[in-house]
């Protein structure tokens, strides 16, 4: 029971053969690989120095030792550089198809960035604007000064007004500016 694998499907390890599951990313890494290097300038060097090896082999050797003759126009040469294209299209297409496949998935990440950037920079732009509300409704310093100014003037007047009238008993005097000073709300 010890050697029993957990982390497989019970019908995995039945027959003689095993398949072995392809990773389509593995194939497509390879193949985005020999992609890239065809598309390099080492690639084409090597591959006009194999040529020119090859030309040159099959022209000037002697004629026992040569395997593709010029009689037939390089028939070995055409057929191997026929079965190279005929590979490195595909693989072409395939690194294209993923490379799509990316800047898709890339487009898409930018997309949902800038959708939260747009509602983040809207957001706070309405809590700027109800900042400034906010700040347009209250009582700036000058405002206070003005209205400080106001009622010391009133009881400065008070008690002007209180020492030309008749003497009143002192708690009378007290609870009248105590009526006096506490603010009304408006209704």
């Amino acid at each position: 029971m010890a050697d029993a694998r957990l982390d497989r499907p019970k019908g995995a390890e039945r027959g003689l053969f095993r398949r072995r599951s392809s990773n389509s990313d593995r194939v497509g890494a390879v193949s985005e690989g020999i992609a890239r290097f065809l598309g390099t300038p080492r690639f084409l060097v090597y591959l006009t120095v194999f040529c020119a090896a090859w030309l040159a082999w099959n022209t000037w050797a002697p004629e026992g030792l040569r395997f593709d003759s010029a009689e037939f126009g390089y028939t070995l040469l055409t057929l191997m550089l026929s079965l190279q294209a005929s590979y490195a299209a595909p693989l072409i297409l395939l690194a294209q198809n993923r490379q799509d496949d990316r800047d898709r998935v890339a487009a898409e990440q930018d997309r949902q960035r800038a959708e939260r950037s747009l509602a983040d920079t809207e957001y706070l732009a309405r809590e700027v604007a109800a900042l400034r509300q906010a700040i347009n409704e209250t009582a700036t310093r000058d405002f206070v000064r003005s209205e400080l100014r106001a009622l010391l003037e009133e009881l400065r007047a008070e008690d002007e007004a209180e020492e030309d009238a008749p003497e009143r008993p002192e708690p009378a005097r007290k609870q009248a500016r105590r009526t006096k000073a506490t603010p009304t709300r408006p209704s």
